[in-house]
């Protein structure tokens, strides 16, 4: 049996990986998919708390490219998050684990307010937690919602999955020449301008010491492999 070597992870997860191949939206395989694997580590008793995207349905700094107000175009984001959040929530609930969505913008007839404390037992309980509507306040991500509520909830490392297998110097997509990078610091990552999260995301990471690993969504028992101190993708530290 797999033994985890965390007791408490943040998984964040963008919108665009529920998209599977559709161009929009969420995909029903894929938030399937997803469910699986988040609840093959649930199942190890590991304490996972997840941030969700929402890219797939709405992108607040694209929208405020062309003319929306940032703040205006930042809520619809949040908005966004949550659909994703409460899609994911129904899909883990139908294998039997215990969900819980709260989110940084009130809405009670939708999930719960976030609340630390709270979230906190929900963990110790058994309990997924999906932490939706980002920060709660234009211009920050939800990268940096991720490295927030990592800290506040004490969690022992980020797990970011994406579209690809770890952290390159270029993007893979255009650059076929990219070289993967297995270790990194944050600095060095700053200084380089790698695109694994947003400056003030790797800030606040760097600054707390929280580690960070990268890899591929797609690649299945991925999360489990990360979880249980496999070598998979890239990891980032302070040093």
């Amino acid at each position: 049996m797999s033994v985890p070597q965390f007791k408490r992870i943040l998984l964040k997860l963008s919108g665009e990986a529920l998209m599977g191949d559709q161009s929009f939206g969420i995909s029903p395989q894929m938030i399937q998919y997803v469910a699986d694997e988040v609840c093959s580590i649930a199942e190890l008793g590991v304490q996972t708390a997840v941030v969700v995207g929402g890219g797939n349905i709405f992108r607040g700094i694209a929208a405020s490219s062309y003319g929306m107000d940032r703040a205006s175009a930042d809520h619809m984001g949040m908005l966004a998050t949550v659909i994703n959040s409460v899609a994911l929530q129904d899909a883990l609930e139908k294998k039997e684990v215990q969900t819980r969505v709260q989110t940084a913008i009130s809405m009670h007839e939708v999930a719960e307010p976030y609340i630390l404390r709270r979230a906190v037992r929900h963990l110790e309980k058994g309990r997924v937690v999906i932490f939706a509507a980002g920060t709660g306040s234009p211009y920050f991500t939800t990268d940096t919602a991720a490295v927030l509520r990592a800290q506040e909830i004490h969690a022992e490392i980020l797990l970011k999955a994406t579209k690809v297998d770890g952290l390159y110097d270029s993007d893979p997509a255009v650059n076929k020449d990219a070289e993967f990078v297995k270790k990194i610091t944050y600095m060095e990552a700053l200084e380089r301008q790698l695109r694994v999260m947003d400056m003030t995301a790797i800030s606040l990471a760097m600054d707390n010491k929280l580690p960070l690993v990268v890899f591929s969504l797609n690649e299945k028992g991925n999360i489990k492999k990360v979880v249980c101190g496999e070598d998979v993708g890239s990891r980032i530290n302070s040093d």
